[in-house]
């Protein structure tokens, strides 16, 4: 591994109590972080653009790149610096023509190989190996961490593999090589101190790199 595993952050369902600027800001001044992600969690596009709005530049005042998730104007909108497409290859397809020019594109709604590779031929600029929402358990999910290790093995385009809801998660998705690893219950859920959270995240992300890089 001769990149150190960096965190991305998963923005928490709207109806959370950790949804709000204080939480956000906690976990973004606590130590690197990557990017952010918003899903729409399927709330209507002026719910979902007003949560946009509140917490975009939060993250762009700490240096952390923002992906919307959700209806593609929202990003444009709330001059954030790209879109995450979980839909069909059409749409991401679409999608990349239509903006890749002056925003990242990254993919999800991945579930086999099959469904990496052809995605990939797209050249988006991260493939992303879970899905919002889902991460229940302690652990990561086994289709997820192994599809991500294989990915990174042959593929230069970067790739995130969701965590699960603790955030010793991070360890094992270091150690498989990803370039990624997504965290949402495990730093935005009501009783979690979010600062915490991504400091030892941080901590763990750092100490698999180096023991990677001493073995």
């Amino acid at each position: 591994m001769t990149n150190r595993c960096r965190l991305v952050l998963i923005a928490p369902p709207p109806e959370l109590a950790a949804n709000d600027e204080a939480h956000l800001e906690a976990a973004l001044a606590a130590g690197d972080v990557a990017s952010l992600i918003i899903p729409d969690y399927g709330q209507d596009e002026v719910s979902f653009q007003a949560r946009a709005e509140r917490l975009t530049p939060i993250a762009q005042a700490h240096g952390v790149a923002v992906m919307i998730a959700g209806a593609p104007r929202i990003a444009a909108r709330v001059k954030a610096d790209g879109i995450h497409v979980d839909g069909s290859l059409e749409e991401l397809a679409e999608i990349i023509e239509k903006y890749q020019d002056r925003m990242m594109i990254g993919a999800g709604g991945v579930k086999t190989r099959d469904d990496a590779l052809q995605r990939g031929e797209m050249q988006p600029d991260y493939l992303f190996f879970g899905r919002f929402g889902y991460d229940n358990k302690p652990e990561p999910h086994p289709r997820n961490l192994t599809l991500g290790e294989w990915w990174s093995e042959m593929v230069q385009i970067p790739c995130i593999v969701m965590g699960g809801n603790a955030v010793a998660s991070a360890e094992p998705v270091a150690q498989s090589g990803c370039d990624f690893i997504a965290l949402g219950a495990a730093v935005f859920s009501d009783e979690i101190d979010a600062a915490a959270a991504v400091k030892e995240a941080n901590v763990i992300l750092e100490k698999t790199s180096q023991n990677a890089q001493g073995a």
